[in-house]
């Protein structure tokens, strides 16, 4: 690996759909990366500049990793030039790079986006002015995209070392009406209990991100191994630690999963598509794609997990199937009493519908969308643990199974 003894360390940013804050920071602990900071949508950390790499191909749940130029106070525009002036840009931006704002102002007496975003780039222009000695910069090489946050008149200045969203894989070719993204469906399955060696069932595959992505987590398969990133292209990040990186991801995948995953969807195109991105995933094998109405839900086993995001109308016609469809999924899973049920939606009357409260929620935003994810646990599986359990008692939390310490992760929400 390339020496980085005498590197200090950067400050990242790893931005994450609100919900998902403590998934990410469990992962970036799972690299080693310990130190972390925690704000709604984003997890701070400090590490090496290797974690650029490392964090861009093994993270599943965040959206973009972020390197902090600068954070500050600011309440008016003449504030904001003057601090932005004073950063190191030279050290990130050489004198042909490309470098858009895109700028977010929340509570804050600057308001203005556009406004923000003309500021940031003229005190930009004038710092490599002074520095590169030139009146004019073509912006013709790589890019290093300035994202600007100003949340309460508080500033943070990051560049961008993702390109497109790590929701993007790569495996995804086809999708259908409205997918989920890979980050959500990642999610989804780190915070159940499912492990490799237990039945999974997802009755509503649609494009099959779910299972896939279940059996990338399975296999330990890194999530972004087959798409390249931003920084690739930055001369401050060495092809070699890419290259490492890349070779530790090949490094770590596990064997062929012992049970295949079932997805099935009763919409035949959907299961074809399914079918086209998993063998773009490379766990095609791992997943039985079955064509199938969600009453032909396999019952004859015990200890399995449903994971699923069924679908969930706004019109008055698709309201009335969504409520029906709701009351067949209470009928049919809820004798299931060795199964354990994960279900994320977007509909309000959920649990009513189902006929039973959920032993945890968690809302987590789908893109815009406020969704919750309703939580039904049924006994753990004897065969999962060496310790002796009570008959009929549920999987134990989180918290149980790490530190004893419950984290914001582990907190069931309030049902009232």
């Amino acid at each position: 690996m390339t020496d980085e003894t005498n590197s200090p360390d950067l400050h990242l940013v790893a931005t994450a759909a609100f919900g998902l804050e403590a998934i990410v920071v469990r992962e970036l602990a799972d690299l080693g990366y310990h130190e972390t900071r925690v704000e709604d949508g984003r997890v701070h950390f400090h590490a090496p500049l290797s974690a650029i790499c490392r964090a861009n191909i093994w993270l599943r749940c965040a959206e973009r990793v972020q390197v902090v130029i600068g954070e500050f106070p600011a309440k008016d525009f003449d504030e904001l030039f003057d601090n932005v002036k004073i950063l190191p840009w030279e050290e990130w931006l050489p004198v042909d790079a490309k470098f858009p704002v895109h700028a977010n102002c929340v509570r804050s007496e600057i308001n203005s986006p556009m406004n923000v975003q003309r500021m940031v780039k003229r005190s930009v222009v004038e710092r490599m002015r002074k520095i590169y000695l030139r009146h004019r910069f073509a912006e013709d090489g790589n890019e290093y995209s300035i994202d600007v946050n100003i949340m309460r008149d508080n500033v943070l200045l990051t560049l961008d070392t993702t390109g497109d969203g790590l929701h993007k894989r790569g495996y995804r070719q086809l999708v259908g009406l409205a997918p989920l993204r890979e980050t959500i469906a990642a999610a989804l399955v780190k915070l159940s209990y499912w492990k490799e060696n237990r039945l999974l069932v997802d009755p509503f595959c649609g494009s099959g991100t779910i299972p896939i992505e279940a059996a990338m987590i399975g296999r330990n398969i890194a999530p972004g191994h087959n798409r390249s990133f931003s920084a690739e292209n930055w001369p401050q990040v060495p092809a070699t630690l890419w290259t490492q990186t890349r070779q530790e991801a090949r490094d770590l995948v596990k064997p062929p999963l012992s049970m295949q995953i079932i997805a099935r969807d009763r919409d035949p195109k959907m299961t074809k598509i399914a079918k086209v991105n998993a063998r773009g995933s490379g766990v095609f094998s791992e997943i039985l794609f079955e064509t199938k109405d969600f009453v032909a839900f396999p019952t004859n086993r015990d200890h399995g997990c449903t994971i699923c995001n069924p679908p969930y109308g706004e019109r008055i016609g698709e309201r009335d199937e969504v409520r029906q469809l709701h009351q067949d999924m209470g009928e049919l899973l809820r004798p299931l009493d060795t199964w354990s049920h994960y279900i994320f939606t977007g509909a309000e009357n959920f649990e009513r519908e189902f006929g039973q409260h959920a032993d945890r929620r968690r809302k987590i935003f789908n893109a815009r969308i406020p969704c919750t994810y309703f939580q039904y646990l049924g006994p753990r599986p004897p065969e999962s643990s060496d310790e002796i359990h009570l008959e009929g008692s549920q999987e134990p939390t989180a918290s149980q199974e790490s530190t004893g310490t419950p984290t914001p992760m582990d907190v069931p929400d309030d049902k009232d």
